[in-house]
């Protein structure tokens, strides 16, 4: 098994894999993006290009190094296209078990077969996709949160059929991109999704029930415990859809904890879906986030 990892294929480019390419690219890595819409790939390499224009604007990145992370990256025309010679393939697909394994599993019958099978879950079975796929030893979860240029964490998960080399793999993929990775085990909701979503969850329900705002509920973890961002503006800036299903497969595999708030169902309804639909908890105007309608203050 070849241990060097030199070309990473990014498979899905939405906001997390445009984020997740801009991470590989930066660390030098070659990175081939594809995505199913026409024209999404090459996209989000545009935005990648605009993400390194603010870091240069701002003194922390050089002209010649913005240029030589754009040259990293290229725009694939299908799946085969980017798997092609990669050592690393990572999906970024939604939240779907169906859809997810369908993509791993085109990823397995035209990569090499050393490469690694990365899948960016934040709750979904790793051993399942590695079982459906046919290639459990070197499937891995490598789930990077939003955003991925930005924070620090990389939650390496481990199936039942993972192997060690691979998950060692992992960790050196790991360093090589500049995380700081945990280990865990394929449980559902993995440590931090789990964590997390239960935060959000019980926010949710005391905004519906009248406790305080959503700005006052978000002061208090992020002046009371030190988070840098309260549960309902990180609840905005995930994707209310994306935390529902997450709970919603939460409630299903480990118990009524998990049990989605009315509120957030309705408002996943109604389209206010966070920042990406520019209403949630909050109104968002150019990517920031504004004090909710009727907010108190």
């Amino acid at each position: 098994m070849t241990d060097s990892i030199r070309t990473v294929a990014v498979l899905g480019a939405g906001t997390m894999g445009q984020g997740i390419a801009q991470v590989c690219a930066t660390a030098g890595f070659a990175t081939r993006v594809f995505d199913a819409a026409d024209g999404k790939a090459e996209q989000a390499i545009a935005g990648i290009g605009g993400q390194l224009d603010k870091l240069v604007t701002k003194g922390k990145l050089t002209q010649d190094q913005r240029e030589k992370v754009l040259s990293a990256l290229s725009p694939a025309a299908s799946v085969a296209t980017a798997c092609h010679e990669a050592d690393l393939v990572i999906e970024s697909a939604p939240e779907n078990m169906e859809l997810k394994a369908k993509v791993l599993a085109d990823v397995v019958a035209c990569a090499p077969a050393h490469a690694l099978v990365g899948s960016n879950t934040s709750s979904l079975s790793v051993t399942e996709l590695g079982k459906r796929v046919g290639a459990a030893a070197r499937t891995v979860g490598l789930h990077f949160f939003n955003p991925p240029p930005i924070m620090e964490l990389l939650e390496i998960v481990r199936g039942i059929g993972t192997s060690d080399a691979t998950v060692e793999r992992a960790l050196s993929f790991a360093a090589a991109i500049g995380k700081t990775p945990i280990v865990v085990r394929d449980f559902p909701g993995f440590a931090t999704s789990r964590l997390g979503v239960c935060l959000g969850a019980e926010a949710i329900r005391m905004l519906e029930s009248g406790v305080a705002s959503a700005l006052d509920i978000d002061r208090a973890m992020e002046l009371g415990y030190r988070h840098p961002m309260g549960p309902l503006k990180l609840t905005d800036l995930v994707g209310l859809d994306v935390r529902l299903a997450i709970l919603d497969h939460l409630h299903k595999e480990v118990g009524e904890q998990f049990r989605a708030p009315a509120l957030l169902r309705q408002m996943v309804r109604a389209g206010k879906l966070g920042k990406k639909a520019g209403e949630g908890f909050y109104l968002w105007k150019d990517g920031v986030a504004q004090a909710p309608a009727g907010s108190p203050r």
